[in-house]
């Protein structure tokens, strides 16, 4: 009976500890960690290692196991979020006339939920994404040129199967794709700074809307008042 009992009281607390982090998890867990801690002081150079574990109930060794250098933690930070973003949203470019051929409404639907996708991951790395882009000129080549271009070039790729498909020689999707990340921009600085007066979900459809159709009407010089 007490062998029972004492088997039953070992059970009971194995079950109780925490469990063991995947390595991926860890990562997950040490990003997230990171990304308060850059925000909460505003400064790269500022923030240390041990701050960071600090911030994510761990040990410095921990990080060091997972990241070579605080460099990397900051990079991995902001470029991770907008990694998976656009993973998905070139998953879901792949996908969109799998089904159903693609009709102007749906263009204008799908436009929409890629601007919102994207919105909503600027928004979360907007701090961090101010202090790597308009910080140290070196980091912000680098970041630039090795991972937002690349991400927005991943994109226009993307973009350019689609419209092939549909008999469509776009010159230019490599610029399409940087107006579409610049609106985004755009609209998670006003979501950020002007949350009170953005009415979100009216950008995201006018924006769409002027993506597909065009901002602009095409004037006519007969049309002019004097």
């Amino acid at each position: 009976m007490a062998k029972q009992a004492t088997r039953s009281t070992e059970v009971e607390s194995a079950s109780k500890r925490p469990r063991r982090l995947t390595a991926a998890a860890r990562r997950s867990s040490i990003l997230k960690a990171a990304r308060r801690a850059f925000t909460e002081t505003g400064d790269m150079n500022g923030t240390t290692i041990r701050h960071i574990a600090k911030r994510g109930g761990i040990s410095e060794g921990v990080i060091y196991r997972h990241f070579e250098s605080k460099d990397q933690l900051f990079f991995e930070a902001v470029v991770e979020p907008l990694r998976d973003a656009v993973d998905d949203l070139v998953a879901a470019t792949e996908a969109v006339d799998r089904e159903e051929p693609l009709t102007p409404e749906r263009q204008v639907e799908t436009l929409e939920g890629l601007y919102r996708q994207l919105m909503s991951t600027l928004v979360e790395v907007l701090p961090l994404l101010g202090l790597v882009l308009f910080g140290d000129p070196t980091v912000a080549k680098r970041f630039y040129r090795d991972h937002f271009a690349v991400a927005m070039d991943r994109l226009a790729s993307a973009w350019r199967e689609v419209e092939d498909r549909y008999g469509y020689d776009v010159e230019s999707p490599d610029m399409s794709a940087r107006a579409v990340m610049g609106i985004a921009l755009m609209l998670a600085l006003e979501s950020h700074h002007n949350a009170k007066a953005f009415d979100r979900d009216r950008a995201l459809q006018l924006v769409s809307e002027g993506t597909v159709k065009g901002f602009f009407p095409s004037l006519e010089p007969s049309r002019r008042r004097r």
